[in-house]
């Protein structure tokens, strides 16, 4: 299966942009620039909550909407991976809670940046409803 590439491009120090086909994002330090485990955590955010969704349809289940906050440490070894990572969902207006948290639990399992991140850093799911 092909992955679409990205393109990033650095001057004057820690400032870039990485471009997609969908367009751009400053990266480093410059205006509004995102850091690396920012975009890794945006990126294992949003593989989760696109399979969750993919799972939640297939069930006919409902949301008004859901919030993700994703959080993690790093080890203090070199080279210093993740130990551990978070993502805590917030789900308001689910129409079946049971069948909601189990669909994010196949999301967590089935979600391919997931399962990478997951080979060097425990990753837990927390689900709650508002």
């Amino acid at each position: 299966m092909d992955v679409e590439s990205v393109k990033l491009e650095f001057a004057d120090g820690f400032k870039g942009l990485m471009t997609v086909s969908s367009g751009t994002v400053p990266i480093g330090m410059t205006e509004g620039g995102v850091a690396p485990y920012n975009l890794l955590f945006g990126a294992l955010g949003s593989c989760f909550y696109a399979t969750f969704l993919s799972i939640v349809q297939k069930k006919r289940l409902t949301l008004e909407k859901a919030d993700l906050t994703i959080s993690g440490h790093k080890r203090d070894t070199i080279p210093p991976t993740l130990d551990h990572v978070l993502i805590h969902m917030v789900i308001t207006g689910g129409s079946d809670e049971q069948g909601i948290r189990r669909s994010a639990e196949l999301g967590a399992e089935y979600c391919s940046i997931h399962a990478t991140i997951s080979k060097v850093a425990e990753v837990k799911l927390e689900v709650v409803f508002a």
